[in-house]
């Protein structure tokens, strides 16, 4: 089967293979990770406290199937991003239970394309 040819790299200018990405990218790519990430507060900050796993294991009891794609859920996800907002936090209408596949995978990559960011 053939595969796609390789390509430049806008970046160091060198060519790399279809699916391959450049080790200069990659590198960036953790530097901005890192900066973004000392920026956001701890979970902790966030509300994410003990009480907060005692009440998401709770619920994961009642509702024990992704709401996605059936499997074991594993994490309890807010539908709409509660940003701080302590009462959309703790509203169970806004909770949601999820496999990590699909918390991780499909649920950020929505989250970071809605325009309501």
């Amino acid at each position: 089967m053939p595969s796609r040819a390789p390509r430049a790299c806008g970046l160091c200018g060198g060519i790399h293979a279809y699916g391959s990405r450049c080790p200069k990218a990659v590198e960036r790519h953790k530097e901005r990770k890192a900066v973004s990430d000392k920026k956001r507060p701890s979970s902790k900050a966030r509300g994410y406290t003990a009480e907060w796993t005692r009440e998401s294991k709770a619920f994961l009891a009642v509702y024990s199937s992704c709401r996605r794609c059936g499997r074991q859920a594993t994490l309890v996800d807010h539908i709409k991003p509660h940003k701080g907002d302590k009462a959309l936090f703790w509203d169970r209408r806004n909770w949601q239970p999820l496999c990590t596949p699909c918390h991780s995978g499909a649920k950020q990559s929505q989250e970071r394309r809605s325009p309501e960011r």
